[in-house]
């Protein structure tokens, strides 16, 4: 496995090995070795997925202590703009963000800490991306900003969002715990 870092302190691009041959191709996602030789956190506890029309945004969405979480994100089908934002207060890189295309043709995946807030634009039809959590959900630690209060160009004017997702706080309105 590749690992990449982002500008993002702690927020990593994952690049893991595929071999393709006359059947098709095999893509290991995960090991425990290596990811313990790259020092990230391996304690997955919870796995879920979406799967998202094309133009749906989801985001921006992190949980709060004590269930705050590292995070691990794969595009298993169709492509995303995938888009992270730092809300540690302490970290050098605090309201500024990062994004990149993940599609089940680069295989490229994203490994999130603490503090960083997830969300994506579904850029297909039908977009599936899985998640590897170290904490389970808990609805009264979920938390998040807006989509559209820290400054970065989405490419869609208006996305499909949830009324979860609308009633966000605004960046400048977050009370931010890490």
């Amino acid at each position: 496995m590749e690992l990449k870092p982002t500008p993002l302190e702690g927020c990593f691009e994952l690049k893991p090995v595929t071999q393709i041959d006359n059947r098709g191709s095999f893509t290991k996602i995960f090991n425990i070795n290596d990811f313990k030789d790259l020092t990230l956190n391996t304690s997955w506890v919870e796995e879920y997925f979406t799967f998202s029309k094309k133009d749906v945004l989801r985001g921006m969405h992190l949980q709060l202590p004590p269930s705050d979480h590292f995070k691990m994100v794969y595009c298993l089908e169709g492509e995303v703009l995938d888009v992270v934002l730092d809300l540690r207060s302490s970290s050098s890189t605090y309201g500024k963000s990062h994004s990149l295309n993940l599609s089940s043709k680069n295989k490229i995946g994203l490994y999130i800490p603490p503090g960083i807030a997830h969300g994506f634009l579904s850029l297909t039809q039908n977009s599936l991306l899985t998640y590897k959590v170290s904490s389970v959900y808990s609805p009264e630690h979920d938390s998040g900003v807006t989509w559209n209060s820290f400054g970065f160009n989405w490419p869609i004017k208006e996305p499909t969002i949830s009324d979860r997702d609308q009633k966000l706080e605004e960046l400048q309105n977050f009370n931010t715990p890490f």
